[in-house]
């Protein structure tokens, strides 16, 4: 993925097990479990992309949030906070995948940052 494609989503659940049979037979995602994400359910498209559905306020956040590839989180971090963003969940490792991070546009919504183990 490049910088400043979206490569991720997360539909928060109340209810996970519901919001996968819905998906399961609007589109057809099959989904699978993340050893350390408890409630955090994964899929993938044909196209390559993909999300997770979680369970809401628990493994993922309140509300939809969309996640951003990004080339360093620790730039990103520095120029939403200079552009009027504020950091909602800092610099987290995701082993042996890369890291992600949390901001707040100045507009309210929450994007999610995600840099892979490969970029700088």
């Amino acid at each position: 993925m490049a910088h400043g494609e979206m490569n991720h989503i997360e539909f928060p659940a109340d209810d996970p097990e519901r919001a996968k049979a819905f998906y399961g037979a609007v589109a057809g995602w099959e989904f699978g479990e993340m050893e350390g994400f408890p409630d955090y359910y994964m899929f993938r498209t044909s196209a390559g992309y993909g999300g997770a559905i979680g369970k809401r306020d628990v493994s993922t956040g309140h509300n939809l949030r969309i996640y951003i590839e990004v080339d360093s989180i620790d730039d990103a971090l520095a120029a939403s906070s200079r552009t009027g963003g504020t950091t909602k969940e800092p610099k987290t490792e995701i082993p042996g995948m890369g890291w992600f991070a949390v901001v707040t546009d100045p507009e309210g919504s929450e994007v999610g940052l995600f840099q892979g183990s490969g970029a700088r």
